[in-house]
């Protein structure tokens, strides 16, 4: 772990770790209209991740979606903080036991330093949830949002 303490948030993860999570986005996009994307920075500016989650979610526009059915993943590495974000349409369809089982499943494989892992696992089952209650139309579904990870200081 003490390694992790030198590394800038973009440079902790390998291109192949980077590639697992994109991967992981589109995989997730792909059978709904949802959006989701992975803010990745070193340190949280606040005491709690979830209101600087939130912050993230609204200075990334992440509101903007027609259906309101954007999530966040967010992970400060060095203060080994995580939250997850779902805007209000995803939130109401599924619940607060499936974001708690969510992050209990993120705090799991980070415990085992599985931290790609983990998070390309957290998209994914998202984006399961997302078909589920928004799913992907052809007529009218567009990409409202990039499919990147977002790295911040």
């Amino acid at each position: 772990m003490f390694g992790l303490l030198k590394k800038q948030a973009e440079d902790f993860f390998t291109p192949a770790q980077k590639q697992q999570i994109l991967d992981a986005i589109q995989i997730a996009e792909k059978n709904t209209s949802g959006e989701v994307r992975v803010f990745i920075e070193s340190k949280c500016r606040f005491v709690n991740a979830m209101d600087r989650a939130a912050e993230i979610f609204f200075m990334l526009e992440m509101d903007n979606t027609e259906h309101h059915n954007a999530t966040l993943v967010y992970v400060a590495i060095k203060d080994r903080q995580f939250a997850i974000f779902g805007d209000e349409g995803i939130y109401k369809k599924t619940g607060q036991q499936f974001w708690t089982a969510e992050l209990r499943k993120l705090s799991d494989e980070f415990y085992n330093h599985h931290y790609a892992e983990g998070i390309a696992e957290v998209v994914k089952d998202i984006g399961e949830a997302l078909s589920l209650h928004f799913p992907y139309e052809a007529s009218t579904d567009k990409n409202e949002l990039p499919d990147e990870i977002v790295f911040g200081k």
